[in-house]
């Protein structure tokens, strides 16, 4: 088609606007409007309005929105006000149909995995990382280990860790470094969240048995934009992020990613202090003697930059990007596994540099074929520093030591190299069936060197550690009305490590080279059902395999020791989960209950051991696990004025290993006991209020409120001991609130929180406890069309 448009003078641009909406009738806001190969264009507002100016002339007019199918269409503007109102239909992609709840929690309906989302755009005015975000999702729970920076685990139903995969726009991010850890990247950052709980799409290509974490970027085309904040609290915290880009009419586009971290992590937290006698040199310990003190070795900072380049919108490429990410992080390590290990001096360091390529294509060659292609290298260098020769307690005080290091001497360097290629292809045949192809194809490799003779007794470098995964799966689904549909799967997983196991008894020392293969299918399937067009029905089962991570074959070299030989983990998975999603006129009210079950063989369990001295994690098969539960969410919302909803989860993960070896015909103690160090019950509550038009059109003044709770959990396992010294993390009940005010429809935003607002004692990860009461602001920018 040849579109020709007449260019006028500047004072002769014609008004083109109108309101976009969906095929249930409902507005539409955020969709992006442009006249293709121009300029000119603009995003829906609230009430799915949208308005441009434009020179008179014969265009194409295109609208997209998320989970929705774009629209193209070839108008005239020739009048000096021109309407046209547009429809869009729901996607039909294997992504599926994004539908908000309220606040933004969206499901992914038509999906019929258990798949629900976060829509960060009400979340990006707060200081919140993209893990905070994700918690107020039913049957996620946020561990950390301290403050800004610190180790994190996002726990899914009952797993966490390891179990549960993060992807970047479908990429997954294995080995791509500790600034990209979810609770280092700002919310900003994310368009929205996806989180797969359990059973997950073939299109992810994932060996996890927990669940997937798909972040998702803006990809809508803009002509220009800018979105920039700062933010500073408690404890000398820094926080900026910039994003810029621009699209031009030959569809050349870029864009430019920027944020930063910054903490002293100088909080109090309870602990018993160590005495020094410095005439002598020698340390009195009275665990008794309980005190209030400050962090002073934790200062935690991290810079990143992402660069994309590339085509969109040409007829052999919708998307054709290259990415290249640059990152520096610097980390002091205040303690070790437990809390009453305290260093003063020991720190790591590091950088990571990224490039990456992205293809994406609909309707290649024939009508229906869709095709993605990633590819990414990851390239991370960490240094480890354990010289000093001091020994240092909780008060920050120290005494000399006869040996240098204050866990175990060290000055390494560290470099692990990470390939990651995917392969998708989805092809639709008609509306009732498609068909999805998957593989990825994973390669890591580690390599270091001490720079001094004596090294951790953790880390071998003599030889390089290797480790090689594939998977590849291919699904149906049938999708006959807009009723029912149903997918079918099958996964091939082909892996290959090669490293260092300690055979010692304690797991150190003693090291032999080992290596395995192991190559296995699994396959499942995934059922929707509508009642009515308000309830919805979800069933899925998978039989699962999880290949352990390169940490837990390999460690890291200063806190965690590796496993060459562990086990991959082996799962049947089942989730059947109950939706209720209904609008009644203003009032909105949705509903949701999910049941979970697990039954893990190998289950891959982190324990905690102390040899010479040294304290560190390591990793072991422990056998059978099962995992029982079942999680409630309740969300109503009265107009664009105030919403308020919240999440209940109930787990049990116990031990069904009958013997302590398979060899073995003893009992081991330990059958039917809850795991240790696994929280079992927790909850949430958040409320937001919403003042819209105050002062001047376009002003929204927000306040909001939210609640977590923890039971208190069995730090060890629960039937061992005499009850009166048996160590639990706590029961905890903690408080945030939060005040912002936007300003001209979101152009400017000032935001104020108050975290832990009645200064709780937090625990998640051990001992080792978080922040308390805690103060930020934040100011942001957003200028675009």
């Amino acid at each position: 088609m040849t579109i020709r448009y007449t260019v006028q003078a500047e004072t002769q641009r014609l008004i083109l606007s109108g309101v976009v909406k969906s095929t249930d009738k409902s507005p539409i806001d955020f969709a992006t409007v442009y006249l293709k190969n121009t300029n000119f264009g603009c995003t829906t507002n609230e009430k799915g309005e949208y308005r441009l100016n434009a020179p008179a002339g014969e265009y194409i007019l295109v609208v997209s929105a998320i989970g929705f199918e774009t629209y193209e269409k070839s108008i005239t503007i020739g009048n000096h006000h021109n309407r046209h109102r547009v429809t869009l239909k729901p996607s039909v992609t294997e992504l599926d149909e994004v539908v908000v709840v309220s606040n933004g929690v969206s499901r992914l309906k038509r999906s019929a995995f258990n798949a629900v989302a976060v829509d960060t755009r009400e979340l990006q005015n707060s200081t919140k990382n993209l893990s905070e975000a994700l918690q107020k999702l039913p049957g996620m729970k946020l561990r950390e280990s301290g403050g800004v920076g610190s180790d994190m685990q996002l726990m899914l139903d009952g797993f966490s860790g390891k179990h549960v995969k993060v992807f970047i726009d479908g990429v997954p991010q294995e080995g791509a470094g500790t600034a990209f850890d979810l609770n280092n990247i700002p919310v900003n950052f994310a368009e929205r969240i996806e989180v797969y709980k359990g059973v997950v799409p073939v299109g992810f290509g994932s060996d996890a048995i927990g669940g997937v974490i798909n972040i998702v970027t803006n990809k809508h085309r803009r002509s220009w934009f800018m979105d920039a904040s700062y933010s500073y609290g408690s404890f000398n915290t820094h926080k900026s992020y910039v994003n810029f880009g621009q699209s031009f009419r030959n569809g050349l586009t870029y864009e430019i990613n920027a944020y930063q971290n910054y903490s002293d992590n100088n909080y109090y937290i309870n602990n018993w202090v160590e005495e020094f006698n410095h005439e002598n040199n020698t340390s009195i310990s009275d665990e008794s003697n309980i005190q209030r003190v400050k962090r002073f070795n934790d200062t935690f900072h991290n810079e990143t930059v992402i660069g994309k380049i590339g085509i969109t919108d040409k007829p052999w490429a919708d998307r054709l990007m290259f990415n290249i990410a640059y990152s520096h992080f610097y980390k002091e390590i205040q303690t070790g596994v437990y809390q009453e290990i305290v260093f003063g001096e020991k720190h790591r360091h590091g950088f990571s540099i990224v490039p990456s390529l992205e293809y994406r294509k609909r309707n290649l060659l024939t009508k229906g074929l869709d095709i993605t292609i990633t590819a990414n290298y990851n390239h991370n260098l960490t240094n480890n520093v354990d010289t000093a020769m001091y020994k240092y307690n909780w008060a920050g005080d120290r005494i000399p030591k006869s040996t240098a290091g204050e866990q175990n001497h060290q000055l390494s360097e560290q470099i692990n190299t990470n390939w990651n290629t995917t392969f998708t292809a989805v092809y639709r045949i008609g509306k009732m069936h498609s068909f999805t192809f998957n593989n990825v194809f994973s390669a890591f490799r580690r390599t270091g060197r001490s720079l001094i003779e004596k090294n951790s007794v953790l880390e071998d470098y003599d030889d390089p550690t290797l480790n090689r995964k594939n998977i590849a799966g291919l699904s149906y689904r049938l999708m006959p009305s807009e009723i029912w549909n149903l997918s079918a799967f099958g996964k091939y997983y082909n892996a290959y490590s090669e490293g260092t196991v300690q055979i010692s008894e304690n797991s150190v020392g003693n090291d032999t080279r080992v290596s395995q293969k192991v190559s296995s299918f699994g396959y499942g399937a995934a059922g929707t059902y509508f009642i009515g067009k308000d309830i919805q029905l979800k069933l899925s089962y998978e039989k699962a395999l999880r290949m352990p991570t390169t940490q837990e074959l390999f460690g890291d070299g200063d806190l965690e020791a590796g496993k060459a030989n562990l086990k991959p983990e082996r799962s049947d998975n089942v989730n059947l989960n109950a939706s209720y999603n209904r609008q009644f006129g203003k009032h909105g009210l949705y509903v949701e209950g999910g049941v979970i079950y697990r039954n893990t063989k190998d289950y891959i369990k982190r324990d905690l051991s102390t040899v010479g001295g040294t304290s560190y994690g390591s990793y072991t098969n422990h056998g059978r696990v099962e995992t029982k539960g079942y999680n409630v969410s309740l969300r109503y919302s009265f107009a664009k004025w105030f919403n308020i909803g919240g999440t209940f989860n109930n787990l049990d993960i116990r031990d069904k290993e009958r013997k302590r070896a398979a060899s073995s015909g003893q009992n081991a103690l330990t059958y039917g006991q809850r795991m240790p160090n696994v929280p079992y019950r927790y909850a949430n509550v958040d409320a937001n209020f919403t003042w819209h038009d105050l002062f001047a059109k376009g002003n929204t003044l927000t306040l909001g409120w939210d609640c977590f709770y923890q039971h208190e959990f069995p730090l060890y396992w629960e039937s061992f001991g005499h009850s009166s010294t048996k160590i639990r993390v706590p029961e905890q009940l903690s408080h945030n609130i939060s005040l912002g005010f936007s300003i001209r429809n979101g152009r400017y935003n000032i935001s104020f929180e108050c975290r832990n607002i009645t200064d709780e004692k937090l625990y998640d990860n051990f001992s080792l406890q978080k922040a308390g009461r805690a103060f930020y602001g934040k100011f942001r920018v957003y200028l675009g069309k």
